[in-house]
């Protein structure tokens, strides 16, 4: 970056005073720039951080970036386990202050700002008793989860977050805002590959109507955590044969706790009969000991609250990722073992997602690729303490490369975007296409030279050139 682009920058700032501008040497710079990742935030000092307030201002510092080739990216949630909506010495583009909710006449979708936060969201729409599927975490940014995968607690009863786009606003590379219903092709690849092809800055999304909902945490005795793990998931394997009703999702996962490492459960039953929910409620606390059950009515507001509660507000370190078909017996000692060794910090966990449902069955309206029935591992090999952040990756990784040596046909291709970590692998473009989209990978290529040939986002997640 040199002083005569930076000079062009401000500028064009000071002729647009409504665009929030943060230098480095502002003293909310580092509270402007501040992610998840707490080490990228270190590591990764942007040139400076602008938040626009309209699309055309959107377009327009696109449109000066690519003049005066000054690198730039965008954030939202600032979430990604990497913290990759930082890079040095790149202009941070905030699109926080699009954080809009309008509610269709029909109550059947809503209009979405592209900076808005999940918590603000679903409160938003929870006053109006709708809803729309998100993750559990309300400080993440709910475009980055949706247009990536969007797994979640109410996928199995309304889809992924994915499978809710009806339609966006994207700004192009040329800095011209459009419509996805004008575009060919642009919808179904940001329904998989996110900000690829521009700057996404307003999705349509399905609601729907909901008053009711039950959840919270089971945990379970785990002073054996292996033999814990390994006999719930033969317990619910069992469950599961009998068949699982769409509104409820079980999610479980491994944390450290004060009392030590512990295995749990979130609850979630999303249908209108508690009564129904409250009696499969019993029968997931009964697959173990349970040592604390929370289970009860709540409100989508609450239920983030209590979520976030588990989750430290930063960290450093990185995940690691598999699909696979079924916790096998095999592949449930393999992880039964790995919670026996992971190192003990409030941010290194195990969380695994289910996929089934309306979203478990082949779509070609959008590139996300894993569409059978499977669970998604969320390995976190991450601390809050940085010194930690070494054993805590190795930990991540040796559990991956664990599973990887399971039975391989329970394993599936693929990963999901927004928890792959290549480190540093030297993956080429084309084997990355490959990776994260499978069928699709020609598809995103071909909308990835159509949209941006000049590869003007060549810092979004993911890389595709």
């Amino acid at each position: 970056m040199t002083d005569s682009q930076l000079t062009i920058l401000e500028t064009w700032l000071s002729s647009h005073p409504a665009v929030q501008y943060t230098p480095r040497t502002s003293p909310s710079f580092a509270d402007e720039i501040a992610v998840w990742n707490a080490g990228r935030s270190k590591s990764h000092i942007p040139l400076a951080a602008v938040k626009p307030r309209t699309f055309a201002d959107v377009g327009a510092l696109i449109h000066i970036c690519r003049t005066y080739n000054i690198p730039f990216t965008f954030r939202a949630g600032g979430h990604n386990i990497e913290g990759k909506a930082l890079h040095h010495d790149a202009l941070l583009i905030d699109l926080r202050g699009f954080d809009s909710v309008r509610i269709a006449p029909d109550r059947k979708s809503a209009t979405v700002g592209g900076g808005i936060l999940q918590g603000k969201l679903g409160e938003t729409l929870w006053k109006e008793g709708l809803f729309t599927p998100t993750g559990s975490i309300a400080d993440v940014g709910y475009v980055g989860w949706s247009t990536y995968g969007g797994y979640g607690l109410f996928t199995p009863h309304w889809g992924l977050g994915v499978d809710q786009i009806l339609g966006a606003k994207v700004v192009k590379a040329d800095g011209m805002c459009v419509d996805t219903d004008k575009e060919e092709g642009l919808l179904q690849g940001i329904k998989g590959a996110g900000g690829a092809f521009g700057a996404i800055v307003e999705v349509r999304v399905r609601v729907y109507e909901m008053k009711k909902l039950l959840s919270g945490v089971i945990m379970f005795e785990s002073s054996n955590i292996r033999k814990t793990f390994v006999e719930f998931n033969a317990a619910f394997h069992s469950l599961q044969s009998e068949g699982l009703p769409d509104e409820l999702a079980v999610q479980q996962f491994a944390i450290n706790a004060p009392p030590g490492r512990l295995f749990g459960t979130i609850f979630v039953w999303s249908g209108e009969d508690l009564d129904e929910g409250r009696r499969w409620a019993d029968r997931i606390a009964h697959l173990g000991i349970p040592i604390m059950n929370t289970v009860a009515p709540t409100s989508i507001p609450d239920w983030y609250r209590g979520n976030g509660a588990m989750v430290p507000t930063s960290v450093y370190g990185s995940s690691r990722t598999a699909n696979v078909r079924r916790l096998t017996p095999e592949l449930a000692e393999v992880i039964g073992q790995s919670l026996e060794r992971m190192p003990a910090d409030p941010a290194t966990m195990l969380s695994i997602h289910e996929l089934r449902g309306p979203s478990a069955t082949s779509k070609r309206d959008s590139v996300f690729a894993a569409r059978e029935p499977h669970f998604m591992l969320e390995i976190l090999g991450c601390v809050v303490a940085e010194g930690k952040k070494e054993a805590a990756e190795q930990w991540a990784s040796e559990t991956l490369a664990q599973v990887h040596g399971t039975e391989a046909q329970n394993l599936l291709p693929g990963a999901y975007v927004s928890l792959h970590y290549e480190g540093d692998q030297k993956m080429c473009a084309e084997d990355r296409l490959q990776k994260l989209f499978g069928e699709f990978a020609d598809a995103v290529g071909g909308l990835k030279e159509k949209y941006d040939p000049s590869n003007v986002f060549a810092l979004a997640v993911p890389k595709l050139k």
